[in-house]
């Protein structure tokens, strides 16, 4: 990266910018000769993300998805470093980042509220990049309204059978194991759980493959009187919307990471762009359009990463929950990285557009940042109910709003 100014900031220590410095290296080196290969949509991207998954655990990055007690880094989760993480290797490979940040998002949960014989079974694997994980939650019918979830768990002596369908799932068949989200009880929040489900489960079936704008393992799933074990269970039956929740606080932060490292990519390639172009017979960075755009980059990069780290910071040295800080995090560095990029392909003009151009491919990855994990208008709704919860009369009746500002 051009700039990396950024790791002299206060919400960083040193381990980070050894982390951060180290896996720079690491990725110029292993993941930048593959980037012509994410280019085609229809491409083997299933096979280049069990690779990914491979070559991340063997180099020990996923050390950082589970927590110390089951090989990972630290005793607990850093968020910082996976976001440090995510920013590098997406500056890199959105496949690359989205590999990483499965492992973590898909066994969040398990860290969070499982059994030690669950931890046990599933984290060591994952750090090794042995077993893939995915996280299910999106269903056909609603995305980020996750209280309206239709997709049932029935108690049938000692198991639950899952019925329902999920949709736009991160490595949805190649997944080794499923975090699914289902109805437990009554209408509302307070009815969801959330379980661990094996790929080979019978009644869990990838029902169709789905093709982004960008290259990605991902597609829907049906449980059709899918039996797990109550063993399987996270927490209690009603605990899976605060577990969810809980999850996405840690990895909300981690997707504007991501967009972070998008938009440090879509500034070097227009810097270099900009230098070496030349119309009317001087480079196009002497003109004082392309300086406002550069200049305009600049500063929403370093806005967002203030935000992102900002958040990060909080959560691993003071407070379990950051909903607030992590939905600002997500919703403007993920909002910055789409005018970053966009700006980077004006500078590119024509060639910006050709398919194969680094700047094209940015342009097609950075866009699902702003819905997934949570879609930018509801990070909105969900800052505005942080900011206004004081003003909030604790005994009205829930609504749609109401619901989705509570994180």
């Amino acid at each position: 990266m051009a700039d990396r100014t950024f790791l002299d900031w206060p919400f960083l220590d040193d381990r980070h910018r050894e982390l951060a410095t180290e896996i720079a290296a690491w990725a110029e080196a292993r993941i930048e000769p593959h980037a012509d290969d994410e280019g085609d949509v229809e491409g083997d991207v299933e096979g280049l993300t069990r690779d990914f998954v491979r070559a991340l655990g063997e180099a020990g990055w996923l050390r950082y998805a589970v927590p110390g007690a089951y090989g990972g880094a630290r005793d607990k989760l850093d968020v910082r470093s996976i976001c440090l993480v995510r920013e590098t290797l997406a500056y890199r490979s959105g496949i690359a980042d989205v590999a990483f940040a499965m492992q973590g998002l898909g066994t969040g949960a398990i860290t969070l509220a499982g059994s030690d014989e669950l931890k046990a079974a599933y984290l060591p694997a994952v750090r090794e990049g042995q077993r893939i994980a995915a996280f299910a939650m999106t269903e056909p019918d609603g995305g980020s309204d996750v209280a309206a979830m239709r997709t049932r768990a029935e108690p049938d002596g000692e198991d639950f059978v899952i019925n329902g369908a999920k949709t736009l799932i991160s490595n949805a068949g190649i997944a080794d194991h499923y975090v699914v989200f289902a109805r437990t009880g009554e209408a509302g929040a307070r009815g969801l759980g959330a379980f661990v489900v094996d790929a080979d489960r019978p009644g869990l079936t990838v029902s169709e493959r789905q093709r982004l704008l960008a290259p990605h393992a991902i597609g829907a799933l049906s449980l059709h009187d899918c039996r797990v074990p109550r063993s399987r269970l996270l927490g209690q039956p009603g605990d899976g919307f605060r577990i969810g929740m809980a999850t996405l606080d840690i990895f909300r932060a981690s997707v504007g990471a991501a967009a972070l490292g998008f938009a440090r990519r879509a500034l070097d390639e227009a810097l270099a762009h900009a230098g070496r172009r030349e119309a009317f017979a001087c480079p196009l960075a002497d003109f004082q359009m392309v300086q406002d755009r550069i200049a305009r980059m600049a500063i929403d990069i370093d806005a967002a990463a203030l935000l992102v780290y900002r958040s990060a910071w909080v959560r691993d040295t003071r407070a379990e929950r950051v909903t607030r800080e992590a939905s600002m995090a997500k919703y403007y560095a993920t909002e910055a990285a789409q005018r970053v990029v966009d700006s980077a392909l004006q500078i590119h003009g024509g060639r910006g557009v050709v398919s194969g151009a680094v700047v094209e491919r940015l342009y097609r990855e950075v866009r699902a940042l702003r819905i997934y994990e949570g879609a930018n208008d509801v990070q909105k709704l969900i800052v505005a109910g942080q900011v206004l919860k004081g003003l909030r009369d604790a005994g009205a009746e829930e609504t749609p709003a109401r619901r989705a500002a509570s994180g």
